[in-house]
């Protein structure tokens, strides 16, 4: 296991949490994501609509997360980006074997999409972030489509941070406009409520 030193700024955060996943072990990183799937019945089940994402890179999962939620008889909705666009996400539901290349190295569904509002008709929001505290607040990689796009949720959907173990620490640097997590999903703690869902 890597170490994480957090200093102060958002963007000192951002560096040493994608260093540390960067070093960690692919074994590790498989076992994780191995961990991660286990634990998504307490996330979602039939019948249910999540609005999840396809992990990329070193990011905690691999895209069996999206496989197994299907497993459970959830609908999957993953986020579509397009260029020069700074609104909030479009959705598109999954369908497996039928993603394309997206934008930032993202695996999205090939249309047709639905668009940002589609967010309010997800239970659950599986949400990317480099860490979360334990108050819900998220650290995300900076590039504000989630800022724009939760807002839009419906009233009382859990909003699950997916972390490594060690990115669930006790306080990280917040601002007004952000929307709190109300669970993590790590991969030997499971799904943890977080402040904002108790």
């Amino acid at each position: 296991m890597v170490d994480v030193v957090l200093a102060g700024t958002k963007a000192e955060h951002r560096a040493a949490l994608s260093a540390a996943r960067r070093a960690a072990d692919p074994a590790v990183r498989a076992a994780e994501a191995r961990a991660l799937c286990s634990h998504l019945a307490a996330v979602a089940g039939p019948g249910d609509t999540v609005c999840a994402y396809v992990p990329v890179g070193p990011e905690p999962g691999t895209p069996e997360l999206v496989d197994r939620l299907r497993d459970l008889g959830a609908r999957v909705l993953l986020p579509v980006t397009r260029p020069g666009d700074p609104a909030a996400l479009l959705w598109g539901e999954y369908r497996p074997g039928a993603l394309v290349d997206g934008r930032f190295g993202l695996l999205e569904p090939a249309g047709p999409w639905l668009d940002a509002e589609a967010i309010a008709q997800a239970a659950v929001v599986l949400v990317p972030a480099l860490a979360v505290d334990r108050r819900g607040v998220r650290l995300g990689r900076g590039g504000g489509y989630y800022d724009r796009s939760l807002p839009l949720r419906a009233p009382g959907a859990r909003l699950v941070a997916v972390v490594r173990d060690e990115e669930l620490v006790d306080e990280l640097p917040s601002e007004p406009h952000d929307v709190r997590m109300t669970h993590a999903l790590t991969p030997r703690g499971g799904l943890v409520t977080l402040a904002a869902g108790s």
